[in-house]
């Protein structure tokens, strides 16, 4: 959805009719996540993606005929014979999709300005019930709720709960006024929250190839250095803003809004700038935390740390020597090694293997559907 917000507002513009699908559940092996999106005008435009290119051509067909009769649909595309030969579904898993007409969706205005603004908000939609197919509401924190779930209690429940949504979008389960440990109303919750931030400490080679591949995986970026004339906006363009200032300082500020979807990247090796400044990240909640430099620089910096008074559970939290093995050399490839190290630390993922090396589904295992307001 975030991707789609520019195509669907200048659609709007045109005045065309359009359709969105949105991924709300993966059973098994799945392309695509929850929350996924991919949206249709009625010229047979589209915009964005549900499976990777398994199954638009039957998505396309759905929303375009969904677009004529005005109604949201809840649609189902899972592995069998036929199914992979029409439309192409060859991960093992069952997707399952909304799609409904554009129109639908209360609030888009407002949730274009959230999350442009880069501001929580959280889109909440009936995907499984009766009646109130596709009716949907926007949640923002402190403010009203805008748009209907159909039923004022089901909205209040919906609305506490998802103002607490910080996670992954998945599916919640209620009552039809929101009664807790029943099952009849399906209401996908959709938060979009602002970009992870990534806070690089050395403006050198590294951290400009860092700032790119960072960029690409949605991190908002922000390079410090206390060397004013190194850090400058010529040299690292694709960082989001660049700071004069020493780490340890920097972190004193802004340290208490990092939380555990944020990294922390110190590639000064040298011990005046990167002691203070892994010290300076360890009092902060930030999820990844990796110091480059040598094996012999890694030792040296955990004697510092301790001496500086850093226990053993703080410096677990040290990713050092940075990045995955990957037998990266060069800036670019050094980035990517740091980047895939914090996508198997979000995943979980402890022994990194090819896939051709490993047994089981390609994708993770998802299961969203939750039970009754869990």
């Amino acid at each position: 959805m975030r991707e789609l917000l520019t195509g669907l507002d200048h659609w709007r513009a045109q005045g065309k009719r359009c359709a969105v699908a949105r991924v709300v559940d993966v059973d098994g092996s799945g392309p695509r996540e929850p929350g996924a999106a991919m949206a249709v005008n009625e010229d047979g435009e589209v915009l964005g993606s549900v499976s990777g290119g398994c199954v638009e051509g039957a998505v396309v067909s759905a929303a375009l005929e969904l677009i004529e009769r005005d109604e949201a649909e809840l649609v189902s595309f899972g592995y069998s014979d036929n199914d992979a030969l029409a439309v192409g579904l060859t991960c093992g898993g069952t997707i399952h999709l909304v799609i409904q007409p554009f129109a639908q969706l209360i609030g888009f205005e407002q949730l274009a300005e959230a999350v442009r603004a880069g501001e929580p908000v959280v889109l909440a939609s009936v995907v499984q019930a009766e009646d109130q197919l596709g009716a949907t509401a926007l949640v923002r924190p402190g403010r009203p709720l805008l748009g209907s779930l159909g039923n004022a209690e089901l909205d209040r429940v919906v609305a506490r709960d998802a103002a607490g949504e910080l996670g992954q979008a998945r599916v919640r389960r209620y009552g039809p006024r929101g009664e807790a440990r029943r099952s009849d109303v399906g209401v996908f919750v959709q938060p979009f929250l602002p970009p992870a931030r990534m806070i690089i400490f050395g403006a050198v080679d590294f951290a400009g190839a860092l700032s790119q591949v960072a960029s690409v995986l949605g991190f908002r970026v922000t390079l410090c250095d206390a060397r004013e004339m190194f850090a400058t906006r010529a040299r690292f363009p694709h960082a989001d803003e660049v700071l004069v200032d020493w780490p340890h300082r920097l972190l004193a500020r802004i340290g208490p809004s990092l939380t555990p979807r944020d990294a922390i990247c110190v590639l000064t090796h040298e011990a005046k700038f990167d002691v203070p400044a892994v010290l300076a990240a360890l009092q902060t909640q930030v999820g990844y935390l990796g110091a480059m430099g040598s094996r012999r620089t890694h030792d040296d910096r955990l004697e510092r740390l301790r001496a500086a008074g850093a226990d053993e559970a703080d410096l677990d939290r040290l990713h050092s020597p940075i990045g995955l093995d990957l037998g990266a050399r060069t800036p670019e490839e050094t980035a990517v090694s740091i980047c895939a190290e914090i996508i198997a630390l979000r995943s979980g993922v402890e022994v990194v293997q090819p896939l051709g090396r490993t047994r089981g589904p390609i994708h993770p295992q998802l299961r969203l559907l939750q039970a009754s307001g869990e």
